[in-house]
């Protein structure tokens, strides 16, 4: 399954680093088929090799191709209002919500999730170690005005994560606009993998999801410096895009792959998918933790029809 992940990679010059980010067209994708599924998924399932190993279980299962796209969940909800995938696998809420009451997603089940950590360098020059998730976007701010070596690292591409560090700023009593204009903030304007090694270069700060953070972290000398808060727990969703709006998706399959991704066994594998090679899982499943989550037990179990 390697190599399977749809991407065109180009080179973007970011600030004074130069990374490649992955920029996604729909001529890219292939035409919606019988014996194919299509996925656009946030890049956390893609970076950390669970959706590889649940793609071959499903493909051996039902005799059939599944491809995927792996962007930001803006994007990947995108694909889906322009009717080029047949499911989506997302964590922003808000946006999901949207997506429903517009018609284009259908049977919202949720399958797992993991946190959000705010990572950084050892130095930590704007001292937020230890504080709260307000308390440090406040301190990076304050600091930022006067030391050059305070910088933030946005995604900025409309990701989950993106939405979840503007919810932030926003809880803090900021307006984005004035902190998306600030010296000391820098957007990528790319996915987290990208993101994590330009706030490397730039020993800066950043916020990450901590299952793209386990697949990185070996790679890099920055740390988690403020982690542990409610308000960094991170969602993940699947649905299916509607029939009605888009005739060309594959429906049937569509339906299989949300049954499939909330079933005990796959549920198991998504509470155990890590431990083998990094000593803890990448994510936690749904089924179990509704009350944790704050989720009904009907969006984590009842099948799609």
């Amino acid at each position: 399954m390697t190599g399977r992940t749809l991407t065109v990679l180009i080179a973007i010059i970011l600030g004074v680093v130069l990374i490649s980010s992955p920029v996604l067209a729909a001529e890219a994708l292939p035409e919606h088929s019988a014996d194919r599924l299509l996925i656009g998924t946030t890049t956390s399932l893609d970076a950390t090799g669970l959706l590889d190993v649940l793609s071959e279980k499903f493909e051996a299962d039902n005799g059939i191709d599944v491809q995927w796209v792996a962007v930001g969940t803006g994007q990947a909800i995108e694909y889906g209002r322009n009717c080029d995938v047949d499911i989506i696998m997302v964590h922003d809420r808000v946006a999901e919500d949207k997506f429903i009451d517009e018609g284009y997603g259908l049977d919202r089940r949720i399958f797992g999730y993991n946190y959000f950590l705010l990572v950084g360098p050892g130095s930590d020059p704007a001292q937020i170690s230890g504080l709260n998730a307000t308390e440090a976007f406040s301190a990076i701010n304050t600091a930022g005005e006067t030391d050059e070596s305070v910088v933030f690292v946005s995604r900025g591409d409309n990701s989950g994560t993106h939405s979840r560090e503007k919810l932030l700023w926003k809880g803090g009593g900021y307006d984005y606009a004035v902190i998306n204009a600030s010296p000391w903030y820098r957007e990528a304007g790319a996915g987290m993998g990208q993101t994590l090694t330009m706030t490397e270069e730039l020993q800066a700060y950043t916020l990450c999801d901590s299952s793209t953070w386990g697949a990185y972290e070996s790679e890099l000398t920055l740390i988690p410096l403020v982690e542990n808060d409610d308000r960094f727990l991170n969602i993940y969703a699947v649905m299916r895009i509607n029939p009605d709006l888009c005739p060309d998706v594959n429906a049937e399959m569509a339906k299989k792959w949300e049954n499939f991704m909330i079933s005990p066994e796959v549920q198991d594998i998504i509470g155990t998918y890590g431990i083998e090679e990094k000593g803890k899982a990448y994510f936690s499943p749904a089924l179990g933790n509704e009350e944790l989550i704050g989720v009904l037990v009907e969006e984590t179990t009842t099948p799609v029809v």
